[in-house]
């Protein structure tokens, strides 16, 4: 390999891992704060890098945000995908339980993705953004519909699931009285009625 390709390939290397690293940062800083009181600023010092250095890799915040959540999410999406498109009749029961399954023990995603339902008035660019995402969401949840036959908009019920999937994930969050375990569980057996009322539809 000529001297100038290994030079180039080391600055890639090294762009990869600066980006991979603000991204790491923006994620702890998305999930503990609302999108509104994250700034460029405070990334670049949770990175440990310059706001300047942070944007010749994302042009804004609201590219970084979908990113950073994208980047998180997509092999639970991809897996509920791919589960769906395999499954003779949509596949319900296992993917309501990978869902529940990923959000439970990836918290800091399902923190990133609450600040954004309930972080009050939201920029239409980063809107859009996560509507694309959503849409993709909700196109795969209508295949299961479809495959099980069920009367109805379909879109109507693919919605009913997305909610009641994330609602089922905040249950009992802060639950005195039960541990890690239990809380999981619970949220197991709720999702295995849901998938049932579903089928009875």
């Amino acid at each position: 390999m000529k001297p100038k390709s290994v030079l180039s390939e080391l600055k890639e290397k090294e762009r990869q891992a600066r980006r991979a690293m603000i991204i790491d940062a923006a994620e702890l800083e998305f999930a503990e704060k609302s999108f509104d009181k994250v700034s460029m600023r405070t990334i670049a010092k949770r990175a440990g890098v310059s706001p300047a250095i942070i944007y010749q890799h994302f042009p804004d915040q609201q590219t970084l945000f979908v990113e950073t959540f994208r980047k998180g999410t997509n092999q639970v999406f991809e897996k509920m995908f791919s589960t769906i498109t395999e499954s003779e009749d949509g596949g319900l029961d296992e993917i309501v339980s990978i869902y529940v399954d990923y959000f439970t023990h990836h918290d800091q995603y399902f923190r990133m993705m609450m600040n954004f339902f309930l972080g009050g008035a939201v920029d239409p660019g980063l809107f859009e953004k996560l509507s694309v995402i959503e849409r993709e969401i909700l196109d795969h949840l209508d295949l299961i519909f479809r495959k099980m036959k069920i009367e109805g908009n379909v879109r109507d019920h693919s919605h009913a699931l997305f909610a009641a999937l994330t609602g089922i994930v905040a249950t009992f969050r802060n639950h005195p009285a039960k541990n890690t375990e239990q809380v999981i569980q619970h949220r197991h057996k709720i999702a295995r009625h849901l998938a049932s009322l579903f089928k009875k539809a």
